[in-house]
C-alpha cells in the first residue's frame, strides 16, 4: 500500500509536470510560429526594399558615384540583414532542439503517467468504498500515518537507548557495589584478625594481672606476718 500510494503521488507529480511541459511546448510552438512569421515578413520587406531601390536607381538618373554609394549602402544593409537572419536561424535551430527535447520528455512523462494510472484507479476505488471524500484525503491520511509511524519508531529507538543506558548504568553500579562489598569483606577480615589479636592480648594481660594480684596477696600476707612479729617483739 505504501508503494502504491507513493506511486500515485509520483503520478500526480508527473501529471503536473506533463501539464507544465505541455504548456511550455505550446508556448515554444507559439514563439517558433511568431519567429517564422517575423522572419518571413523581414524577407518580404527586404525584397520590397531591393525592388524599390532598383527601380529608384533606374529611374532617378543618379550619377555613378551616387549609384555606387547607394549600392554600398544596399550591400551593407544586406550584409547586416544576412547576419541578423543567420542569428535568427541559429535561435530558431536552438528553439527546435529545445522543442524536440521537450517533446521527448513529454512522451516519457506520458508513458510514466500511463504506467501509474492503475494506482490512480485503485485509490479512486478506495475512496468509493471508504469514508474518504477524495484521493487527497487518502494521501493526507497516509502521510499522517507515516508521520505517526516515524514518531513511534523514534520513540522506540529512544526507549531502546534509555534501556541500554540503564543496563550500562546498572552494571556500573553493580560493579561498584561488588567492589565495595569486597572491600568491606577485606576490612571485616582485618577487623576480625585485630579482634582475635586483641583477645589474645587481653588474655595475656589478665594472666599478668592475676600474677600481680597473687604477688600482692603474698606481699600482704608477708607484711601482716611481719607486723605481727614486730608487735610480738614490741610486747
Amino acid at each position: 500500500e505504501e508503494d502504491s500510494t507513493n506511486s500515485f503521488i509520483c503520478v500526480l507529480k508527473k501529471m503536473k509536470e506533463v501539464r507544465l511541459m505541455e504548456k511550455v511546448v505550446e508556448e515554444t510552438e507559439e514563439a517558433f510560429t511568431e519567429r517564422m512569421e517575423a522572419l518571413a515578413k523581414q524577407w518580404k520587406d527586404l525584397h520590397a526594399r531591393r525592388a524599390h531601390l532598383k527601380a529608384h536607381v533606374m529611374t532617378s538618373g543618379m550619377t555613378v558615384k551616387e549609384n555606387e554609394r547607394l549600392r554600398n549602402q544596399a550591400l551593407k544593409k544586406a550584409k547586416e540583414e544576412k547576419e541578423e537572419n543567420s542569428k535568427k536561424e541559429s535561435e530558431l535551430l536552438s528553439a527546435r532542439r529545445e522543442l524536440d527535447a521537450l517533446r521527448k520528455q513529454h512522451q516519457k512523462l506520458s508513458k510514466k503517467l500511463l504506467k501509474y494510472s492503475l494506482f490512480k484507479r485503485y485509490l479512486e476505488d478506495v475512496v468509493e468504498n471508504s469514508q474518504f471524500w477524495d484521493v487527497g484525503d487518502v494521501i493526507s491520511y497516509y502521510k499522517a500515518l507515516v508521520r505517526t509511524r516515524k514518531d513511534l519508531l523514534q520513540s522506540q529507538w529512544w526507549h531502546r537507548q534509555l534501556m541500554e543506558q540503564g543496563k550500562v548504568l546498572q552494571q556500573q553500579i553493580r560493579a561498584e557495589k561488588e567492589a565495595e562489598m569486597l572491600q568491606c569483606k577485606n576490612d571485616l577480615v582485618q577487623l576480625k584478625e585485630s579482634f582475635d589479636q586483641a583477645q589474645n592480648d587481653i588474655r595475656q594481660w589478665e594472666d599478668c594481672w592475676a600474677e600481680v594480684q597473687d604477688r600482692a596477696a603474698r606481699k600482704a600476707t608477708e607484711l601482716k606476718s611481719l607486723n605481727m612479729a614486730i608487735h610480738s617483739l614490741f610486747q
